[in-house]
């Protein structure tokens, strides 16, 4: 499968993705139901309140992604425990973009 992943803008200071690309490649955790996967692009939300990552959403998909994941920084707040706000609006609203038959994951690890 050829996988997108938005991340939080606020988290990319924090985290180099490293965790993210490892468990994409090699079909861990979010990704064992999916298998060892391809990573299309990584982008993040665009900054609070993750308006942008609707569009960065479809354009993932347009450049091939069969998946979208949104990482662990948003819905889980890893690194460091604040997960977003948004995060349930942000997960809608790409799902009605990009439509249903894309599977939008919630976490990466």
């Amino acid at each position: 499968m050829k996988v997108g992943i938005i991340r939080c803008q606020q988290t990319e200071d924090l985290c180099p993705a490293t965790t993210c690309i490892k468990c994409v490649s090699g079909g861990k955790l979010a990704f064992e139901n999916i298998g060892p996967s391809e990573i299309v692009g990584i982008v993040t939300c665009g900054g609070c309140p993750g308006k942008r990552a609707i569009p960065r959403a479809k354009m993932l998909i347009d450049r091939g992604a069969e998946v979208i994941a949104l990482a662990s920084c948003i819905f889980k707040g890893t690194p460091i425990g604040f997960p977003c706000p948004h995060a349930e609006q942000m997960k809608r609203a790409i799902v009605n973009k990009v439509g249903e038959n894309v599977p939008v994951i919630d976490y990466t690890h």
